[in-house]
């Protein structure tokens, strides 16, 4: 028997980066329907969110090895702080190339993807709290994993539409690389809600 203390800064700190994600992909939102001239001083905000995450998941992996005791196995909490790292720097890595590149306009289903991650973010950072009881967090992994598909669906139709004939392909190619990054983030997501439900496994 695996003794499993609650009593730990994990589960707050865990906390505490998911609500980095609510404000990323709010951002990225904002960045996307911005004009693109006021787009730069967004994305420095969106690097300013990913640095707090960034220094959270440092803070992490130092609580991680000065515990003897951890609440769920040590590589399943590392994998979920690098998860949540992951969206931020994917999320970073758009607003950065959207500035550098000088995207126009984004191809119509920009906003749905971008609304997908958003409630993606919203989702694990309600739910992250939860984490001590990682066995009713079933409806959050499922969700997540619907999102995705949609984030899929949507990204195959920006494409579709970014490949249709008469495009500049130097422009194409550069919005491709930008959207990439959103479809990018929506597969960590689910990266992160199936780490969830593995802990959830061993747990039950």
């Amino acid at each position: 028997m695996r003794f499993t203390p609650r009593g730990t800064r994990f589960f707050d700190l865990l906390a505490d980066a998911a609500k980095n994600l609510v404000t990323a992909t709010a951002l990225l939102r904002d960045l996307v329907a911005a004009d693109p001239a006021e787009r730069e001083p967004i994305a420095k905000r969106l690097h300013e969110v990913e640095h707090q995450g960034d220094e959270l998941t440092h803070t992490i992996m130092v609580e991680l090895n000065s515990s003897f005791v951890t609440p769920f196995d040590r590589e399943d909490i590392q994998a979920l702080a690098a998860k949540i790292d992951d969206v931020l720097d994917f999320t970073d890595t758009a607003g950065d190339l959207a500035v550098l590149y000088r995207i126009g306009t984004f191809p119509p289903g920009t906003d749905v993807l971008v609304r997908v991650l958003c409630r993606a973010a919203e989702l694990t950072a309600t739910s992250m709290p939860g984490l001590a009881k990682v066995g009713e967090l079933e409806p959050f992994w499922i969700e997540i994993n619907e999102l995705e598909n949609e984030a899929d669906r949507v990204y195959r139709r920006i494409l579709a539409h970014l490949f249709e004939p008469g495009g500049n392909a130097l422009e194409v190619l550069k919005t491709k690389e930008v959207v990439e990054q959103f479809e990018l983030a929506a597969d960590a997501f689910e990266h992160l809600a199936d780490v969830v439900q593995t802990i959830a496994v061993k747990e039950s």
